[in-house]
């Protein structure tokens, strides 16, 4: 009678064990499309439409072989174009041909636009991967601004790398190294501008250069999610973040935060779905 009353156990263990195994599994590689329409009155009429596929904080990882998965829900998004934002690679486990494999066959797809993230930042062989995004036909936007145009309507696209990527001029805290690199780029706005940055909880600085439209990440949807609250713990915020997933708004900046598609530190995700973010642009015309 003990051994059968062990034997159920051992089997009901079992049964659990897969079963977690099962619902880590969905949870970290059950990608989600999110769709999110940002209304804007300085967005030309022309751009009413645009759609910009976000991928944030990868960390090396894959979704189907060499990320096959990955790139046929992007490509069923339809972008016009795809944007980076940070940790390409993850610092404890880079692998520079994985980001690369999946960057060359991204840029086939849509232009492909790529800022740093912490984790790009401290990666051995960040040199290589840099250069080798250049290769791939990626545009590494490291402080730089380019203007997208369309039936002769233009926006801005900005790129700044991550606060801790130092130069020599850039030796404050993050916050005051964002604001220099994004007070060198904004000089002389004119048209509908687009940030690329990794770290959500700058929004402050954001706001305050009079940014219309920033993509981040950063934050991981706080990892583990609660039902009708929202996110624990995200680099960067601490816990309870108050930015972690989804569009905020801060005086006339809208900004979207990615939850990811890929972990570090802490490997699972819970009631968290990995995500790619596809905001297109609604001119207010076109709204009224």
């Amino acid at each position: 009678m003990k051994t059968k009353k062990k034997l159920v156990l051992l089997i009901a263990v079992f049964v659990v064990l897969i079963g977690l195994d099962l619902f880590f599994g969905w949870q970290n590689k059950a990608l989600l499309t999110t769709e999110i329409a940002v209304e804007n009155e300085n967005i030309p009429s022309s751009f009413s439409g645009f759609r910009i596929v976000q991928v944030s904080d990868l960390h090396n990882t894959t979704f189907g072989f060499k990320n096959k998965k990955l790139l046929e829900a992007i490509e069923k998004a339809k972008p016009d174009i795809i944007v980076i934002t940070g940790d390409l690679v993850d610092m404890n486990r880079t692998e520079i041909d994985v980001a690369l494999s999946f960057s060359e066959k991204a840029v086939d797809i849509a232009p492909v636009y790529f800022v740093t993230g912490n984790h790009d930042v401290k990666a051995v062989g960040r040199t290589d991967l840099l250069e080798g995004l250049k290769k791939c036909g990626v545009s590494v936007m490291r402080n730089k601004k380019t203007e997208i145009e369309k039936s002769g309507q233009k926006i801005t696209l900005l790129g700044i790398d991550d606060p801790k990527f130092l130069d020599d001029f850039m030796a404050y805290d993050d916050k005051t190294n964002t604001k220099i690199m994004l007070d060198k780029l904004n000089e002389n706005k004119n048209n509908f501008t687009v940030l690329l940055a990794h770290r959500a909880e700058m929004i402050d600085v954001f706001s305050e250069a009079g940014i219309d439209l920033v993509l981040t990440g950063h934050a991981h949807g706080g990892q583990i999610r609660l039902p009708g609250y929202g996110g624990v713990l995200a680099p960067g915020q601490g816990w309870f973040p108050e930015y972690d997933s989804g569009l905020y708004r801060k005086q006339g900046t809208q900004m979207i935060v990615s939850r990811g598609l890929g972990n570090s530190a802490f490997p699972f995700r819970i009631n968290n779905r990995p995500e790619i973010i596809v905001a297109e642009l609604i001119s207010i015309c076109e709204v009224s």
